[in-house]
């Protein structure tokens, strides 16, 4: 006999948080690594530096990153704020 799984895509918003929760754990990770190694945390300079010409694309991507994760909580927050002004006390 054969069943029929329901299967629902994953939201793209979710998707968009995992990818905000991996870029910021591997970005805390590189970076707790560098200075371990080194001493001193990366200098932002030699890293755009070293990037060259994909410098800006990488600035654009974390911009993106930046923004969504400032247009995600701010949505929360305001429907947070619009909830609580329409509820009544007994």
């Amino acid at each position: 006999m054969e069943t029929v799984l329901d299967k629902k895509d994953w939201a793209l918003s979710t998707i968009c948080w995992y990818a905000v929760f991996v870029w910021f754990g591997a970005s805390l990770f590189s970076q707790s690594l560098y200075m371990a190694f080194n001493g001193a945390p990366y200098d932002a300079n030699m890293l755009l530096e070293s990037a060259g010409p994909i410098a800006w694309a990488l600035i654009f991507v974390e911009i993106v990153v930046w923004g969504f994760l400032a247009i995600a909580i701010g949505g929360k927050v305001a429907n947070r704020v619009q909830n609580s002004s329409n509820e009544t006390a007994s």
